[in-house]
């Protein structure tokens, strides 16, 4: 496909375009100012939580004296209480809303305490069972079988003081060691210490759950081996090709690509070959930076004829050979920190509005016109005929280049209390930043998977959205959570913690580690350095870089070798386990989609 894209310029400027386009869809800019506002119309006062009259008066109930005729007051007040508090809860629910007025039952002891019963019965068997499966949402979940999270990962290593640090020679002239302009040791370089020799690492954590797709990916050439003929089928697809010598990387171009994507592809590279001086060993793989997987299963009868494609995404009907996005070191073109660094300034923002603050409303902003999903999704906008509890929001790609992205701060962004993620052409970067948000995720389900992203269990770290029925599926989701706040937080956390845990810049370098080791295992024949080849070297790179460019690669440099090990690899999934995880998500999908249906019966939402 890239060989036609060559041969044809008209078609290669009209693929530029797409890709064009679907770089504004990955950058979420800040609503219209009006919506910048927390105490006017955004909603966020309406959602606060208010003081019950009902429960204060059960707590001096409570408080009182306990002779028997208090008692059977208080059992009397509970039921009506219990009872009307609960109407209260639902009546912002626009399927719970029923004309019923519970009466006073004039009854006392045991006889007030049955009546009462029955009479709550009664009414919850005359609404919608709604309420009862919102009551088990949470159950189904958040558990159900499905793993949870119950202590955090520990770090990847902790820095020890007996560490002899080694610093990663950086120049851009002379002899000195540049570190400007961002002098700070990068979050995923321990800052120096003391040096003592003859110290003792401790062993090395497991790898997360998702790296265990590294031998899926592989799969297709795990029996026979890679050969360089089928590396050499790649070409055609490629934008550059990467060979690995004796530690030495070199790289060699194929043609450009939208934007610096296979220039901070290779700056993380380098960094990977700096971090682990030698552990990288000898390669030769093929690189394309675009969006679609290409690589079709269904093209290779017998799948060791694929070409081992390496880009940044597959679905379940390609071989491509999935691998961190250019991203994760910065995007200056849009304004986007390196991950790392803007992980902390998120934290930092998030502490400032907790999540009982923000807006009782899913989010979501970006460029509708690069794929149906997202073009669909404005529907669900609020107008004077409904509201679906979404705030969707398209973005003006030229006015967002015109103002340099300036308003593109992805900290500042996290200001409701959900967030929608929406595939662009394919899959989409915006997926991490919206999940380090610490609001519940709610994910159009899309075919697509990066490299991180299959590891993220339906349910726990995100609510399932079926695209058929985008609008009441957000609404149901809001409405779940603003009904369960705690439940809501909790799988909020979970996907934060995946995010800034799971998926911090060590376990990205060791994934790349991983998969380039477990890739070379497979060659059946030795590497060599192609002659239009250049050497790959960070100062190659940074220092004839000028403006974001440069200092989003200062930002994300090494600045020392690790002197601990990569996380350990974990075996292949068995077929079992694959087969249980697919069960485990598509149960959640079910169940929402039950849910989202029968919604659907109800009155339609109300403006």
């Amino acid at each position: 496909m890239k060989s036609f894209f060559l041969q044809f310029p008209e078609r290669e400027r009209r693929q530029q375009q797409r890709d064009e386009e679907e770089g504004a869809a990955l950058v979420p800019q800040p609503p219209p100012d009006d919506d910048d506002d927390h105490g006017g119309g955004g909603g966020a006062g309406a959602a606060a939580d208010h003081e019950d009259p009902a429960a204060a008066k059960q707590q001096q109930l409570d408080d009182g004296d306990d002779d028997q005729a208090a008692e059977d007051e208080r059992q009397q007040e509970a039921i009506i209480i219990a009872a009307a508090g609960w109407k209260k809860q639902q009546a912002a629910a626009w399927w719970m809303r029923w004309p019923q007025k519970l009466p006073v039952v004039p009854t006392r002891g045991v006889g007030l305490v049955i009546a009462g019963l029955v009479v709550l019965a009664l009414v919850v068997g005359s609404t919608s069972s709604w309420w009862i499966h919102l009551d088990y949402a949470p159950s189904f979940l958040l558990g159900g079988g499905i793993r949870q999270h119950q202590h955090r990962r520990p770090p990847h290593h902790v820095p020890s003081p007996a560490a002899d640090l080694v610093p990663i020679p950086f120049s851009c002239g002379g002899n000195a060691t540049t570190t400007s302009p961002s002098p700070s040791p990068s979050p995923s370089s321990p800052p120096p210490q003391a040096a003592v020799h003859h110290h003792q690492s401790p062993p090395p954590p497991r790898c997360p759950e998702y790296f265990r797709f590294i031998h899926s990916d592989l799969s297709p050439w795990r029996a026979t081996g890679i050969t360089r003929e089928a590396v050499e089928r790649g070409r055609g697809r490629a934008a550059f090709r990467l060979v690995v010598v004796g530690g030495r990387a070199f790289v060699e171009t194929y043609h450009r690509v939208f934007q610096t994507r296979d220039t901070f592809t290779q700056w993380g590279i380098a960094q990977l070959l700096a971090r682990y001086p030698g552990r990288v060993p000898d390669l030769d793989l093929m690189f394309n930076c675009e969006d679609m997987p290409e690589v079709r299963a269904a093209d290779f009868p017998v799948r060791s004829d694929a070409p081992p494609l390496f880009r940044y995404c597959k679905d379940d009907a390609t071989l491509d050979i999935v691998f961190p996005d250019w991203s994760f070191w910065g995007w200056p073109e849009v304004n986007i920190r390196p991950w790392a660094p803007l992980l902390e300034e998120m934290a930092a923002q998030m502490a400032r509005l907790p999540w009982p603050d923000r807006e009782p409303y899913a989010y979501w902003k970006g460029n509708p016109g690069v794929s149906a999903d997202r073009a669909d999704l404005l529907r669900c906008n609020v107008s004077d005929r409904a509201d679906w509890n979404a705030r969707v929001f398209a973005q003006d790609w030229g006015a967002a280049i015109r103002a340099g992205f300036r308003g593109s701060n992805l900290a500042e962004q996290c200001r409701h209390r959900y967030k929608v993620f929406v595939r662009g052409r394919s899959w989409s970067v915006s997926e991490k930043y919206i999940l380090a948000c610490d609001s519940p995720v709610l994910l159009v389900d899309t075919p697509f998977r990066d490299f991180f992203s299959r590891g993220l269990v339906a349910g726990e770290h995100y609510w399932p959205i079926d695209p058929a029925r985008k609008c009441p599926a957000i609404k149901l989701a809001v409405d779940w959570g603003n009904a369960h706040p705690a439940q809501a937080r909790r799988m909020a956390g979970e996907g934060s913690g995946f995010a800034r845990e799971e998926l911090a810049m060590d376990y990205v370098y060791d994934y790349m580690l991983h998969l380039l080791t477990e890739y070379a295992r497979l060659l059946r024949y030795k590497p060599t350095v192609p002659d239009k080849a250049v050497e790959l070297r960070a100062e190659a790179l940074a220092c004839p870089a000028r403006g974001r460019e440069r200092e989003f690669m200062m930002e994300s440099r090494e600045r020392y070798a690790a002197d601990y090990e990569p996380c350990t690899l974990p075996p292949p999934f068995t077929a079992g386990e694959l087969r249980d995880m697919a069960r485990r998500d598509q149960e959640v999908r079910d169940r929402v989609k039950k849910m989202t249906t029968s919604m659907e019966h109800e009155r339609p939402p109300q403006p």
